[in-house]
């Protein structure tokens, strides 16, 4: 028999982890197939996520990051690696003590040929030096040594390749370190540069889309994602893959796009059309949440839920995301009706009536809904408005206003004729008036003074 997959996510708003036992089983999620996906550092830190969320995947997925760093000079993350995997793995001193020579040989050799680069003042060869000593560094795992390097580079850009090339390697950085404000600098910086191919513009909108993600900007973030041309294959298998593209950008979409932005910039959208073509299930529960067929849209989120919580950039926002989506989908239910059986209604959306009215008493509190819950007899009335009353109100204060500002112009005018100005401060007298409005009422010349009588004060 299969264990369950154990899933632990940061549940509480005072970061304490909760325990989630999710119906997959390990064989249920190929982890091979998955992270074949990706390349670079970032397969390894979603390799060690698995494995520290994951109790059935933990042994295989160190196994598989220990294999992968040991490509790298990073023998620090080895070593953590090891030290993390519960006597799964044994520590290699021998390739340690071999890679710790070999980087001091490599950061040598990188430094002289920068101080070289620097005393024949050559410009591309200093850029080409501070770049390779900050992919030293990078792939290293000195992050903050290889943004400085990264970042160097600025002074010594020539072309708008150089550029652009520039701030790739500042985002890819900035990513790694969770350090989203760089991102999006960059990533902005970049987009002017007149040298953009689709693969470029591929991987600046799937970078800003995943800040934004990060940000809790989901709007934002789905509408980048969306617009990611399709040939972002493979081209930045270090940060993001198209698998990830579309799920990211699908559930953003359907978390807050209205129903004609999801027809027409989702659904219809030719190009997201060949992202959501790798993973159906995505696919299919935006359709059916469109169809209004919410508990087929709801069971696909509930079978897609635990390998989410296995994304390293995705779990710690599924449950909002979730949330939004199953609120807009009893909205959404809800809308073309004046009356609605609860009864009914917890049946379409796979719940019981006690959470159901729970779930709408929240959406009434919070004025996502206007309706009233008759818990007697389980059913829920749309709260009508007065369109006569409300218009009455609406025309009435038009009214005031405008009587108001009018009275100011009219006063102001008399006050500008009579060459009476005013200081800056605004002291009330005892009546509660305005201390110059007051002055000028008392001094104003009788003559007028059947205007402010008629007018008011």
């Amino acid at each position: 028999m299969e264990d369950d997959m154990v899933i632990e996510v940061a549940g509480s708003s005072n970061g304490e982890k909760t325990t989630t036992t999710s119906s997959l089983s390990s064989s249920e999620f190929d982890l091979e197939n998955y992270i074949n996906n990706y390349s670079g550092n970032t397969k390894i830190n979603r390799l060690i996520f698995i494995a520290e969320h994951c109790k059935p995947l933990e042994a295989e997925a160190y196994q598989m990051a220990a294999k992968e760093v040991q490509k790298t000079p990073n023998y620090e993350l080895y070593k953590t690696i090891v030290g993390k995997s519960h006597g799964i793995l044994s520590l290699d001193s021998a390739w340690v003590d071999n890679m710790a020579k070999k980087n001091l040989a490599q950061l040598d050799k990188l430094d002289s040929d920068l101080n070289t680069a620097k005393a024949n003042m050559v410009k591309d060869s200093i850029r080409l030096a501070q770049n390779e000593l900050g992919e030293f560094y990078y792939k290293s795992g000195d992050y903050p040594n290889a943004m400085k390097s990264f970042v160097r580079t600025r002074d010594y850009c020539t072309t708008s390749k150089n550029i652009l090339t520039m701030c790739f390697n500042i985002i890819k950085v900035g990513i790694e370190n969770v350090n989203y404000s760089h991102v999006i600098t960059y990533v902005t910086k970049a987009e002017q540069s007149p040298d953009l191919d689709n693969a470029s513009r591929a991987k600046l909108n799937s970078c800003m889309g995943l800040a934004n993600l990060h940000l809790s900007k989901y709007k934002p973030a789905a509408k980048k994602f969306i617009e990611t041309p399709f040939e972002q294959a493979n081209v930045f298998s270090d940060v993001l893959s198209q698998q990830d593209i579309a799920i990211y950008g699908g559930l953003c979409a359907l978390a807050t796009f209205d129903r004609s932005e999801l027809k027409k910039k989702v659904i219809d959208d030719p190009t997201f059309k060949q992202f959501m073509e790798l993973v159906p299930e995505v696919r299919e529960l935006i359709n059916d949440f469109y169809n209004s067929k919410y508990g087929s849209c709801l069971s696909y989120l509930d079978k897609l839920k635990p390998s989410l919580l296995l994304d390293v950039h995705l779990f710690e926002h599924v449950e909002v995301l979730y949330s939004k989506i199953r609120s807009k989908s009893l909205i959404q239910y809800f809308s073309p009706y004046v009356s609605v059986d609860l009864n009914v209604m917890a049946t379409a959306f796979n719940t019981t009536v006690q959470s159901l009215e729970k779930e709408i008493s929240k959406l009434i509190m919070d004025d996502s809904i206007q309706a009233r819950i008759d818990s007697h007899n389980k059913r829920l009335y749309a709260r009508k408005t007065d369109q006569r009353t409300s218009t009455f109100e609406k025309t009435i204060q038009v009214g005031n206003d405008f009587q108001n500002s009018t009275n100011n112009l009219l006063l102001r005018l008399e006050m500008l004729n009579n060459n009476i100005t005013t200081t800056s401060g605004r002291n009330k007298n005892n009546n509660g008036m305005d201390f110059e409005k007051s002055q000028f009422l008392e001094n104003f010349h009788p003559q007028h003074s059947h205007f402010f009588q008629s007018h008011g004060r």
